[in-house]
């Protein structure tokens, strides 16, 4: 490249990927989502249990009790049910990419092939698409293909363990607001403030989440209220028949 007096323009460096504030941009929205929809999910689920023990007595050991269980046993089930979702998809992946690397070794023209056929189909002129299938897979073959015919990014695997501890963690700062909500007021306004705060927290993760996954705030959040309204009358109904049963 040259500029207007005929002198070399030097090319601009590559984006280092340490530095390179795009580089994972979609990833890191989606843990960042998940990580809101895990509040979200400890909110009301422990919400709808202090409430529902609320309606059938005024102990505070019991709410505490009651509170402490739901959020040990919700994000403990969360994180549990996580990693082995995330093991399922990363022992897929590792099973696609052995596939790959066996195909590479037994019938390379092919695969190569494959690899031009696949970057005309994302528009590239049959030259281009060649030559850079050429330059990929003379750089690394099973990363070219792995991420475009599969999607995958072989030194990028999905991480259970992460995705477990996230959940969990996830989960039981949710949980916080509305243990915290129904043990510290006095006894005749612990349901109240546990109501108010609650429904405050899902108009927040309903805007949250909604405007990172690009959709329209307000039913997000109208979605969240109502689901969690209706959950906590609900549990508050059964409690107090519960309680008066006793």
């Amino acid at each position: 490249m040259t500029a207007a007096d005929g002198s070399p323009v030097p090319a601009e460096p590559p984006a280092h990927p340490a530095t390179d504030p795009h580089l994972g941009l979609g990833a890191r929205l989606n843990w960042l989502r998940a990580g809101v929809l895990g509040a979200n999910d400890g909110i009301v689920s422990t919400a709808g249990l202090v409430v529902g023990v609320a309606g059938a007595t005024d102990s505070k050991s019991a709410l505490l009790a009651s509170g402490v269980a739901g959020l040990l046993a919700g994000s403990l089930s969360m994180a549990s049910g996580e990693y082995v979702s995330v093991s399922t998809q990363r022992d897929t992946e590792k099973a696609a990419l052995a596939l790959e690397r066996r195909e590479l070794a037994e019938t390379p023209e092919a695969e190569f092939e494959e690899l031009v056929g696949l970057y005309q189909q994302e528009g590239l002129s049959p030259p281009t698409a060649r030559k850079v299938a050429e330059e990929l897979t003379a750089a690394d073959a099973l990363a070219a293909h792995a991420r475009t015919e599969l999607g995958i990014n072989p030194d990028d695997l999905v991480k259970p363990w992460s995705a477990a501890i996230a959940s969990f963690v996830a989960f039981s700062v949710g949980a916080l607001l509305p243990l915290l909500a129904i043990v510290l007021p006095p006894r005749q306004w612990r349901v109240p403030v546990t109501v108010v705060s609650v429904l405050i927290a899902l108009v927040v993760t309903g805007h949250v989440s909604a405007r990172l996954g690009g959709a329209p705030s307000r039913r997000a959040m109208l979605r969240n209220v109502i689901g969690g309204a209706v959950a906590m009358a609900v549990t508050y109904v059964v409690g107090t028949f519960v309680g008066a049963v006793d």
